[in-house]
């Protein structure tokens, strides 16, 4: 591995070394992750999605008919979190919330068509984002990457492969 060097983001007020921090992986996942997660959101901004609308649209257009609490579980977030998430994008007519017929008490998420073509423009956008942020990795260390994170979240819940 590359040697990594700790620098300052404040050379106005001196030397401020993070060196003790890039010891830890963590650290570099978040300064990593905060990099993405700018250029996502200036993405997804012409759509009127951030990063969780985003995803929760993308799901439940690839999933037509799930419940609101498959949708929190294939996202990882809590259930009631969720309810902002699909007032929104079904205020927006992004999606319809229809009673499940085999649970009269559930509703399935269905994208509307407005919804599935806002999804298939925004997933266009959203792959030019990864070719941005990721194009300069060649085909084995993005799939490296791409393992290692798989292993860091199977991993951190006692998942094994």
């Amino acid at each position: 591995m590359p040697e990594l060097s700790a620098h300052s983001d404040h050379d106005d007020i001196g030397a401020i070394s993070d060196a003790t921090l890039r010891l830890f992986a963590g650290y570099y996942m978040k300064r990593a992750f905060n990099v993405v997660q700018a250029d996502l959101s200036q993405t997804l901004r012409p759509f009127g999605l951030r990063m969780l609308t985003y995803s929760a649209l993308t799901v439940i257009a690839d999933n037509p008919g799930l419940r609101q609490a498959q949708l929190a579980g294939a996202l990882a977030m809590e259930r009631p979190n969720m309810v902002a998430i699909i007032d929104e994008l079904h205020r927006r007519g992004l999606i319809r919330r229809d009673r499940d017929p085999a649970d009269r008490r559930a509703y399935a998420l269905m994208p509307s068509l407005e919804g599935r073509q806002l999804c298939e423009r925004a997933n266009r956008a959203v792959k030019r984002h990864e070719a941005r942020m990721f194009g300069f990795l060649d085909e084995n260390e993005r799939a490296a990457l791409l393992r290692a994170l798989h292993r860091v979240e199977t991993g951190s819940r006692g998942e094994h492969e």
